[in-house]
């Protein structure tokens, strides 16, 4: 199947020592990650957050045309198990605390929370999606092309 090219997502990942890595996106942003030796984020880590930040950045949107945040946390986890299927994360949860400012504005926005996350669950967050529906991830061996 042949996609346009405005879908196009890569990053480079550069070895920076031992079990010690740095992806760069196509903007120049710089991610460290590790095996967990360091303070580094390991790579299950940066999927909790990637899981939590797609769905802040949704949120933040949908919630956004009403009101602002007054208040923000989110916590993204789950557990790493291995067994008959290998190594994979189960029970993922992101939970969002959330609070609006009081007014018509923060009404509407805290009216509308149970739908704007039931939007990011159910086909909003590419993250959550692509872990949801699934999709094989083929590990190959060759160039790397730009």
């Amino acid at each position: 199947m042949s996609h346009p090219p405005e879908t196009y997502r890569s990053i480079d990942l550069e070895r920076t020592g031992d079990f010690t890595f740095a992806a760069t996106n196509a903007r120049g942003g710089v991610l460290p990650m590790g095996s967990g030796d360091d303070d580094s984020f390991t790579p299950v880590e940066l999927l909790l957050a990637a899981l939590a930040g797609c769905g802040a950045i949704d949120l933040e949107h949908l919630t956004g045309k009403r009101a602002p945040f007054a208040s923000f946390a989110a916590r993204s986890d789950g557990h790493k198990v291995r067994d008959e299927l290998g190594n994979h994360l189960v029970d993922l949860r992101v939970t969002f605390d959330v609070t609006f400012p009081e007014g018509e504005g923060g009404d509407r926005a805290r009216e509308i929370l149970p739908r704007a996350l039931s939007q990011i669950e159910g086909r909003l967050c590419a993250v959550g999606r692509t872990v949801q529906v699934g999709d094989p991830v083929r590990y190959v061996s060759g160039p790397v092309e730009p």
